[in-house]
């Protein structure tokens, strides 16, 4: 037992490659057995495992009233220090938990997945580290993953990568609430939607979803608990973020992110940190990206107990999977359902809200909520519903999510109604000159 402590313990500020990874990983989970769970979600092209370490007083399964949530580090595969600050993030999390009240309330309270990388294969093809562009951003097979999803906007002809595939299997397998995607580059957190088109306000340079007072707290909360992402100084002069955050599409629109399906396909909310200027900074500087991102990637996570949660039922206290639940006044266009266990999870910043439960072919139950902030508690507000008039004999038809893109019938509606505005104008214009 003292060997295996020690190993998981030896844990130094280097960059560490696919064997040291895997090893560190799997002495973390034999040093601590109870509280850790290691898999592997699938491999790349060369074949390596992307591996997932889950955190929580139940790490091998989900727990009814638990949120999932997960980082993701290391997808442009030149882009280094997320990769190895999840590393220390666990050592932190493991050493810290039964000593320091608040891990371990965080832990009991959630479920964390740890993905330290999911391009091992352009990490290992990174031989020169660089502060800038190198090949080894892309997968073996020379794509960009971070361009490889299905995109809510545009018909992504990107053919989809084993990485992205076994992502994508994760998320359906998973009641992921909350994410963080590790980059470098730049430093500032950048939040959904990163395409757009007019309906989401493209027009105007910022593609704004229906939750995006939600997407701006999370944003804020990583940057202003980072030792000096909140100033939005950027990494040159040319370039400023106020308060260390940006819209991603107010950025530089991106088409088939990440970040943007899970929102949309995965009812699970997602940013994107830029962690350093430079993408594959010397080993040295290593310690201090860990202390200037600690508490906010401790932060974050407690972010996933915003809002809301709570099951839908029947008459006989049965959960109703794919029972529709959203606050009333933020539609998906996706509709978020209730997983198999009936439940579901809406993050929702202090408020009051009405919260619209519906399962297909019944009639809705609307409720009134007062939301708290209870971040503290590691407890989103519970609120159940029940519905009297279904029984587990009655099938519920399962709410359409069309797969691509999105947002096109949106796009139609509104480009629809600027003819019949000009009709108008034209013919008021008319009638003037006549008179």
């Amino acid at each position: 037992i003292i060997c295996l402590v020690s190993a998981a313990a030896a844990l130094d500020f280097r960059y560490h490659h696919t064997e040291e990874l895997e090893k560190y990983l799997r002495g973390v989970h034999a040093a601590y057995p109870s509280l850790t769970h290691l898999y592997s979600i699938g491999r790349s092209v060369e074949g390596r495992d992307l591996w997932v370490l889950v955190l929580g007083r139940f790490p091998t399964h989900h727990k009814i009233g638990i949120p999932e949530f997960k980082y993701v580090a290391n997808m442009h595969g030149d882009e280094t220090v997320g990769r190895e600050i999840l590393l220390h993030l666990i050592d932190f999390l493991v050493t810290s938990y039964g000593r320091d009240p608040v891990i371990t309330r965080l832990l009991n309270n959630t479920r964390v997945h740890i993905m330290p990388t999911m391009n091992p294969d352009g990490f290992e093809a990174t031989k020169v580290p660089d502060c800038f562009y190198t090949r080894g951003r892309y997968n073996k097979n020379g794509e960009d993953l971070n361009r490889n999803f299905p995109d809510a906007f545009e018909n992504n002809s990107a053919s989809i990568q084993p990485e992205t595939r076994a992502v994508m299997d994760w998320i359906k397998n998973e009641t992921f609430v909350l994410s963080a995607n590790l980059h470098g580059g730049a430093l500032v957190a950048s939040y959904t939607f990163d395409n757009g088109n007019p309906v989401t306000g493209s027009l105007n340079g910022y593609s704004k979803s229906p939750d995006d007072d939600v997407f701006i707290h999370l944003a804020k909360t990583y940057s202003s608990n980072h030792a000096s992402m909140y100033k939005g100084t950027g990494c040159d002069n040319r370039q400023t973020f106020p308060g260390g955050i940006t819209n991603g599409y107010s950025w530089y629109q991106l088409e088939g992110g990440m970040q943007d399906y899970n929102y949309v396909w995965g009812q699970c909310f997602e940013i994107t940190l830029e962690l350093s200027c430079c993408k594959y900074p010397p080993a040295d500087q290593l310690e201090k990206f860990w202390r200037d991102n600690k508490v906010a990637l401790i932060e974050y996570i407690k972010q996933v107990h915003l809002g809301v949660k709570g099951q839908v039922t029947d008459k006989n206290g049965n959960p109703i999977p794919n029972a529709i639940v959203e606050a009333k006044g933020r539609p998906h266009v996706c509709p978020y359902r209730t997983n198999e266990q009936g439940e579901y999870f809406l993050l929702l910043l202090p408020g009051t809200y009405v919260i619209n439960a519906t399962v297909p072919g019944f009639k809705s139950m609307l409720k009134t909520l007062e939301i708290p902030d209870n971040t503290g508690n590691f407890s989103a507000l519970k609120q159940d519903f029940s519905f009297p008039e279904v029984s587990d004999k009655i099938r519920s038809r399962v709410a359409s999510c069309p797969k691509i893109p999105l947002y096109q019938e949106l796009t139609r509606a509104s480009a629809a109604a600027k003819p019949t505005i000009h009709i108008l104008v034209l013919m008021a214009v008319m009638l003037v000159i006549f008179k």
